[in-house]
């Protein structure tokens, strides 16, 4: 869909943490429930940092072995062009598709200082990153499967295709959302209207959990207060 949508409505899903948002998204019964977010494989490497969201900027890569016409990755600036056609912020989503993924990094100090110029606020890969002390301070979220200490041959061989990193389908434009949880795709239709969802679901479970710490603590009233569904 490509909607640009309103800082304010950015900013309410970025205050959310990972599980809030998919107890969110859930209750609008839009996918299924083992839909839309990562398996665990790729590692959040910033935990500490705020949740990234953003649109879904698309590569895929090589790096296992030496590309054909001896091109790498510095050779495609077209798509940094295209980085800028999708609404900010922007997440790159990167799917190594060599037959031994993660061996060389696209994404370092250098590269990830040009993609935040480019509007970029996180990435997620099912290959390698590199540098890490060098990026730990630029408040970029890292999502990877594991490290590298090179380049080895990566080279960009499609830009703007869907891509599947740890078992989430991601199509450029996409809204995504990560934290130290994990990465999951945030329907579109729907964005505008789950701050107010996450915030019936968590009013809710605040009373459970009072509940559970008050002296007067029954397991009665914990079985009445649970058969109540969200407000």
């Amino acid at each position: 869909m490509n909607t640009a949508f309103t800082p304010d409505i950015l900013e309410a899903l970025r205050r959310m943490d990972a599980c809030t948002l998919a107890n969110a998204i859930e209750t609008f019964q839009l996918r299924l429930r083992n839909d839309g977010f990562t398996a665990g494989a790729t590692r959040c490497l910033f935990p500490q940092h705020r949740p990234m969201v953003g649109h879904a900027v698309t590569v895929k890569i090589r790096g296992s072995s030496p590309p054909t016409g001896a091109r790498t990755y510095l050779d495609r600036t077209d798509w940094w062009d295209y980085i800028r056609s999708i609404p900010g912020p922007r997440i790159v989503a990167v799917e190594d598709i060599s037959t031994r993924p993660g061996l060389g990094a696209l994404l370092g100090e250098v590269h990830i200082n040009i993609l935040q110029a480019l509007g970029c606020v996180g990435a997620i890969t099912n290959g390698a990153v590199r540098d890490l002390p060098a990026v730990a301070d630029l408040s970029f979220p890292l999502f990877a499967g594991n490290l590298s200490v090179s380049h080895s041959y990566v080279h960009i061989v499609e830009i703007g295709t869907p891509v599947t990193i740890d078992g989430l389908t991601i199509r450029s434009g996409d809204l995504l959302h990560g934290d130290l949880h994990g990465v999951q795709s945030v329907p579109e239709e729907i964005a505008a209207q789950i701050p107010a969802a996450a915030a019936h679901i968590t009013a809710h479970d605040q009373a459970l959990i009072a509940l559970c710490r008050t002296p007067d603590f029954s397991v009665e009233k914990l079985r009445a207060a649970v058969s109540l569904p969200p407000a």
